[in-house]
């Protein structure tokens, strides 16, 4: 997942409406700047979705909720994994279009091809949307674009996941009673990816909100298991008087491949505090039954947003519905007690 948007909406979203099933949350406004030229679809609609990392479990929950939702509205849908491959990006959105694709949704696996996608989109005069991150029609770091200059995007309120998980962490580090002073956060996530430093701000500033004193450490990662693992690991030989360690990150992946870290480093379970975004590899360790610095993660739903984002296509393309700027499906806070109840996948 996770398994992933320059400016992200405040809580209070403007408007609410009701799609596959789920409470989606959108901002209100509408945006047509990637695919006003786009025509409306009279006979069968042909979609591609292009995913990053589309091995990755959120994502292929993701593909699994697109296809569904493809099968029941009798959309010709083809699901394509670009890796972390951003020239891929280009060639696959080429090939989309070539192959008379009427709309595409991307998962971008670097945000700065987003201006090539989106005038490639345009002169095809194909519809374009994003899921999970953000792309800028204008350039290459959506951070720096103009709210009227950012492709309109389905998936998660970076601000709301950040602050449950900010929010959670506060209080387990309260349960636990640990003393501000020997205890640290590390905040880990690739830091050029918009979404990711929406999350981790958040988190921070929910759990300053309940918890003051505690120092932070900034780890940039590759947002993987492994990346994030090896930074960690580097960060806990330098920080050697520390006691008690709260983690959060962008997604799953840095959450578990740093409490993996402190865990190889010889910190105990007990004096980890890690709440992970995704909860798909944090319900792993719950799954195992051993103890686990994974004390909580917030469970998001890659099905969602899959079939939300293909149900919003489909309703530009047969029935001129304008793409809201955002919507957001809903997440859900889950533990080692709670995960099998909520529902989340753990293969």
């Amino acid at each position: 997942m996770s398994p992933i948007r320059a400016r992200l909406v405040p809580a209070a979203v403007l408007g609410l409406t009701t799609v596959l099933g789920l409470t989606a949350c959108s901002t209100g406004q509408s945006s047509g700047t990637a695919d006003s030229q786009a025509a409306p679809v009279t006979g069968k609609v042909s979609l591609t979705y292009l995913q990053k990392q589309g091995d990755q479990e959120y994502f292929v929950g993701e593909a699994a909720g697109a296809r569904a939702k493809a099968a029941e509205l009798g959309i010709d849908l083809k699901v394509v994994n670009l890796g972390s491959d951003a020239n891929k990006t280009v060639s696959e959105v080429q090939s989309a279009i070539a192959q008379k694709s009427n709309g595409l949704i991307v998962v971008v696996p670097d945000p700065a091809v987003g201006p090539q996608v989106v005038q490639t989109a345009r002169d095809a005069k194909v519809a374009l949307l994003t899921s999970d991150d953000q792309i800028c029609t204008t350039g290459p770091a959506p951070a720096s674009c103009g709210k009227s200059d950012l492709v309109p995007r389905i998936g998660f309120s970076g601000e709301q996941m950040g602050g449950e998980v900010g929010k959670r962490a506060a209080e387990e580090f309260k349960k636990a009673g640990w003393n501000p002073v020997d205890t640290r956060i590390i905040s880990a996530w690739k830091q050029d990816v918009t979404v990711c430093g929406d999350r981790v701000k958040a988190a921070r500033a929910a759990f300053d909100s309940a918890v003051s004193g505690v120092q932070t450490v900034d780890v940039a990662t590759d947002n993987t298991p492994t990346g994030a693992q090896d930074k960690v690991a580097a960060t806990v030989t330098a920080n050697p008087g520390v006691k008690h360690w709260v983690v959060w990150g962008c997604n799953d992946e840095n959450v578990q491949g740093a409490v993996t870290a402190l865990e190889n480093g010889g910190v105990s379970p007990d004096d980890i505090d890690g709440v992970g975004l995704g909860a798909y590899l944090a319900c792993k360790d719950w799954k195992s039954g051993k103890p686990s610095g994974m004390k909580a993660a917030l469970f998001i739903n890659g099905k969602d947003v899959g079939a939300l984002a293909v149900q919003t296509m489909y309703d530009r393309l047969k029935n001129g519905k304008d793409f809201p700027a955002e919507a957001f499906a809903p997440t859900k806070m889950v533990d080692a007690a709670t995960w099998q109840a909520a529902g989340v996948g753990c293969s």
